[in-house]
């Protein structure tokens, strides 16, 4: 049977998703947490609408920000998978621009320490003290 309604697809990454596809998420994914497969209490669990394959790791055409890429989930096991995608994120753009030949810039270098004051040598005589003041190598 074809779908009568067209998938919704956000115009920006940043669309807000619209009520009637919040709806027909949740009829689709049955009320289920799609990374624990836990039923969603309304009104007593947290749940987040979730991109499945993160907006900032889409590599298709456009965004990812689209009615098929969005599915129900908890908010702890949200937060974990957020965190993995932004890991996954930051090494894949380390790997990129250690490719391209880009690197952080240099930080800034303190002056370091003061130089110490020269040793004494060979060729100089030792004055010894005794106490304060005194000089006995004269």
């Amino acid at each position: 049977m074809a779908r009568s309604v067209a998938e919704w697809i956000g115009k920006t990454a940043d669309s807000k998703i619209p009520d009637r596809v919040k709806l027909r998420i949740w009829d689709r994914e049955g009320g289920r947490c799609y990374l624990t497969g836990r039923k969603i209490t309304p009104g007593i669990d947290a749940y987040d609408y979730e991109h499945v394959i993160a907006i900032a790791l889409w590599t298709g055409e456009g965004h990812g920000n689209r009615e098929s890429n969005i599915r129900l989930a908890l908010k702890e096991p949200h937060k974990g998978k957020t965190r993995e995608d932004r890991q996954q994120k930051a090494k894949s753009d380390r790997v990129r621009k250690k490719h391209l030949g880009i690197r952080k810039a240099p930080s800034m270098r303190s002056a370091g320490f003061a130089k110490a004051p020269a040793q004494r040598t060979a060729s100089r005589p030792l004055k010894k003290r005794v106490g304060y003041f005194q000089d006995i190598s004269q």
